[in-house]
């Protein structure tokens, strides 16, 4: 399959790497443009490409990894969306400062889906620092954990299927309103590095 990424900071690494390893080509791309890719793209296993952000936003899934302060733009700038995955990683941190964003009591995601209204949003990474999310999925007998929320049930189900065949164990914690507020930096899962073993 292919993947796109919208930023390619610690935590798109991170995801390409295992992408890469399960065979998938990732569609890397920042805001500054291929080039300033290059040089990690030749780190990266077979596979990676350097593009546009338009030309990653095309792709069947994507993944949202910006600082929050771009997010607005990054969305912004790209065409409809069509009904594609968009897997929003992000957390809602201001820079430099750490602080977080004044939500007005809504949540991060929520406003992803309005901001980019045709895709099928899914909320994913957010609660994985990205040095765990870059460990290998499985320890011994059991997975590593991935939280996700969304309001389109099928949109979850082929997240699910592609983070189970990475090595990854997938808890569904609903609705963006719900789900996506317990991933919320914050709240109980932030953070919080959980192996599911098999009984």
């Amino acid at each position: 399959m292919k993947i796109g990424t919208l930023g390619a900071g610690e935590v798109a690494q991170a995801f390409a790497i295992h992408l890469l390893k399960a065979g998938h080509q990732v569609l890397l791309s920042n805001s500054r443009g291929p080039s300033s890719l290059e040089q990690l793209v030749s780190k990266l296993d077979k596979g990676a490409r350097a593009v546009t952000m338009d030309e990653a936003a095309k792709a069947p899934i994507v993944v949202l990894a910006v600082p929050w302060p771009k997010v607005e733009e990054v969305l912004g700038k790209l065409p409809d969306w069509e009904g594609r995955i968009l897997m929003d990683a992000t957390n809602h941190f201001l820079l430099p400062s750490m602080e977080l964003a004044d939500l007005k009591g809504r949540v991060s995601s929520e406003i992803v889906s309005e901001l980019a209204p045709s895709a099928k949003v899914v909320k994913a990474f957010n609660t994985l620092y990205a040095s765990n999310l870059a460990r290998d999925p499985k320890v011994g007998k059991g997975r590593r954990v991935i939280f996700i929320s969304g309001d389109d049930g099928g949109a979850k189900g082929e997240v699910s299927v592609l983070l189970k065949g990475l090595g990854f164990a997938v808890i569904d914690l609903g609705s963006l309103s719900e789900g996506g507020r317990a991933q919320q930096v914050g709240n109980g899962l932030a953070g919080v590095d959980l192996v599911q073993f098999e009984d």
